[in-house]
């Protein structure tokens, strides 16, 4: 078999005039469409139009005109059944050898903040997508290229045996069916959430590749990194590496985990990641002493870590930064000079985000985890709470200062493996206790390790105190306020336990659990 018809029809003409050049060139008769076919002949390529084959014009605005039994009998033909044959040749119809085809921009189109509901779906394709499976499903015979990234390779092949191999087409049809898959399921996901069903009868996904990884968490295990098409700024999808080695899975992992807790913070602040948990957040005055507090919170654990920061990196941050090895540095940006003093170290990763959300403004995005044989979908965790929503249950209430370290201590510890117990104080995390069976066991662990700095600070923990134990410990150390979500039936044991030990707790009525 040779090529010896194509049909054209594209929405990004990127590369598709030479392409097609190249095809006539090679005794290939073109056929296109609307805006392809004008483009072709203003650029003196060969081609006729699509009412040529069909004998019947595009109507209703170009919305109709490859929906024809000329074009698709011509794709769905299996070339080698008799009975096949024979029909195409009573009603006079030709075979289409080789489809290029990319669709309406649906997803360009909704990505615009202001577009209209009717604009999106006047770039909903059904020609587009019709063709491409009909040619993808008779890849036996058919050639189908979705992606000007292949128009080489097909071209290649083309000159050196006039039509593709098996293989090609098979490559060539998964990757339609991945496409238009992917195009599907974003049509599906705005309309979706245009009429209210955040979780349907069926839930698909589609994301796009950044990068394959060298392996996942561990060697043996492979991985790649995707992101949403439409993924909001400010998060490690869209940040751009300024400097460093590649980012591994852990990296991102890591990444992501730092950004989730710096997002709930307006002022100054920086948080260092260690496996997914938070070995030190900060806040102050500047992007500087910020960074010193989460540095001292846990001066061990940071080294090899993640460090974000929600304020340009400046020369003397930079600086203390370089001092240590650390794996990532992520921020808004990079000054010229901090730039100079770490692109020094060869193997850091510098990211730069870009604008990040406000706390208040952040919107809970729908996570997908997977289960095996399954998956789970849930909100993101954007709850916050403020001094008017709490619930004060002991005799003596915080202080100012103390009501600032538990806010504080409650931004954080909702991103603290659960069962989670953290000590805040002099707006620094001092003490993190996290991914413990029992809550008693993560406040020994964020306890010792506050050492003579737990005396006089604030405890926060992501779910109720199922028994007085941890209030008692808390005591021992020194712990003079407390937040926690309350609701256990034995709250009045808590209580009292704080009461006696003049403690100000507080409840908030909501639970953070993190697995």
């Amino acid at each position: 078999m040779a090529i010896r018809r194509a049909l054209i029809s594209v929405s990004d003409k990127t590369g598709i005039v030479e392409f097609s050049r190249e095809l006539a060139n090679a005794g290939v008769q073109l056929i296109s469409t609307g805006g392809t076919f004008s483009l072709l002949q203003k650029e003196g390529v060969p081609v006729i139009g699509i009412s040529d084959v069909t004998g019947f014009p595009e109507i209703l605005d170009g919305r109709v005109k490859t929906l024809h039994p000329a074009v698709h009998s011509g794709l769905l033909a299996v070339r080698d059944n008799e009975e096949h044959q024979k029909s195409m040749q009573e009603l006079g119809m030709d075979y289409i050898d080789l489809v290029i085809v990319n669709l309406y921009p649906f997803k360009e189109t909704i990505s615009k903040p202001d577009v209209s509901y009717e604009d999106a779906i006047e770039n909903i394709d059904i020609g587009g997508p019709t063709m491409l499976r009909s040619a993808a499903k008779n890849h036996a015979f058919v050639t189908v290229v979705v992606d000007a990234g292949d128009y080489g390779t097909v071209l290649e092949e083309v000159k050196a045996g006039g039509d593709t191999t098996l293989e090609t087409r098979k490559k060539l049809a998964a990757k339609v069916f991945r496409h238009t898959a992917s195009y599907d399921s974003l049509i599906s996901d705005y309309l979706s959430k245009q009429v209210g069903e955040p979780l349907p009868e069926s839930y698909t996904v589609t994301y796009e590749k950044v990068q394959d990884l060298r392996y996942g968490e561990n060697p043996h295990q492979q991985a790649a990194f995707y992101r949403k098409p439409l993924a909001n700024s400010g998060n490690i999808t869209t940040a751009e590496q300024l400097h460093g080695k590649e980012l591994s899975y852990n990296n991102i992992s890591d990444a992501n985990a730092a950004l989730a807790i710096l997002k709930e913070f307006d002022e100054p602040a920086v948080v260092a990641v260690k496996h997914m948990n938070p070995c030190g957040v900060g806040i102050g005055a500047t992007i500087h002493e910020a960074y010193e507090k989460a540095y001292a919170a846990d001066p061990t654990s940071i080294f090899g870590g993640i460090v974000a920061a929600n304020r340009v990196i400046d020369a003397d941050t930079a600086e203390l930064l370089g001092s240590i090895f650390l794996e990532i540095i992520i921020a808004p940006d990079f000054t010229p000079a901090a730039l100079d003093i770490l692109t020094k170290k060869k193997n850091i990763r510098l990211m730069k985000l870009g604008e990040q959300a406000a706390a208040g403004e952040r919107q809970a995005e729908w996570l997908v985890t997977s289960v095996e044989g399954g998956m789970l979908v849930q909100q993101s965790d954007v709850h916050s709470v403020t001094e008017a929503d709490l619930e004060f249950v002991t005799d003596r209430k915080p202080t100012e200062e103390e009501m600032k370290q538990l806010l504080f201590g409650w931004k954080v510890v909702k991103h603290v493996k659960s069962n989670a117990i953290l000590l805040a104080k002099n707006n620094m995390t001092i003490g993190v206790g996290a991914g413990q069976m029992n809550r008693v066991g993560a406040a020994r662990i964020a306890i010792e390790q506050a050492g003579e700095l737990a005396q006089g600070s604030a405890l926060a923990s992501d779910a109720f105190f199922p028994m007085g134990d941890t209030v008692e410990l808390a005591a021992k150390a020194g712990i003079t306020a407390i937040i926690q979500p309350g609701g256990s039936i034995k709250d009045e044991e808590s209580i009292a336990a704080a009461n006696a030990n003049n403690i100000a707790m507080v409840f908030t009525r909501v639970r953070h659990f993190k697995h």
